[in-house]
């Protein structure tokens, strides 16, 4: 005789696997959080106004941060976000490594990086966030953080010209804000892993 354990009415389990996947990830998400704020706190604490602290800052950052999402992702293929968090960490991966190995970047050069960097990103984050609504809840702190990062990606490209230290205070206060947004969406996505419901199927000998 079998018995199933059937989920809720609310339980979309058309996008329940990747929903499933992102909360056995949780812990990803949330790390990428802690390395926005410490970041930002460091921009205000620190602030430089060199290019070439500057760019080491920035490449940390996006080093850390595509590190991150690249694990999640290799941890966890054969759910749909995973190729999404793969070419989100190569994005920042490959980002992190231009600043370190081209240190003599304009400012100009850099400033269009950071901002096709955060733009990548958020895209790649509202489209998650679009295909997961009806399977999380607060999915728009996924969607916020994306757009947090649209905005700022666009600003800086539109205004190329502001100075390192503008550019510093400028990505601060878009890393602590991202942070907090994606620290936010992990302890959700963590709570989604405790409430997820049995889907299994038991037979009985």
């Amino acid at each position: 005789m079998a018995r199933v354990f059937d989920a809720p009415d609310s339980y979309d389990r058309r996008h329940a696997p990747a929903a499933d996947l992102l909360a056995r990830r949780w812990w990803a998400v949330v790390l990428r959080g802690v390395a926005g704020i410490l970041f930002g706190m460091l921009a205000f604490v620190m602030p430089v106004a060199t290019l070439a602290a500057l760019v080491l800052l920035f490449g940390a950052y996006a080093l850390v941060d595509g590190i991150f999402n690249i694990v999640a992702a290799a941890t966890g293929r054969g759910g749909w976000p995973w190729w999404a968090l793969l070419l989100a960490g190569l994005v920042g991966v490959g980002a992190g490594l231009v600043t370190f190995l081209w240190p003599g970047l304009t400012a100009l050069t850099l400033t269009y990086l950071i901002g096709v960097w955060a733009v990548a990103i958020g895209v790649l984050e509202i489209v998650a966030a679009i295909r997961l609504r009806k399977a999380i809840a607060n999915e728009w702190w996924l969607g916020l953080s994306g757009a947090l990062s649209i905005v700022f990606g666009g600003l800086l490209m539109l205004a190329p010209a502001a100075g390192a230290l503008a550019m510093v205070l400028w990505i601060g206060v878009f890393a602590f804000v991202y942070g907090i947004a994606l620290v936010a969406l992990g302890v959700r996505l963590r709570a989604r892993r405790a409430e997820t419901p049995e889907r299994t199927v038991r037979r009985a000998a």
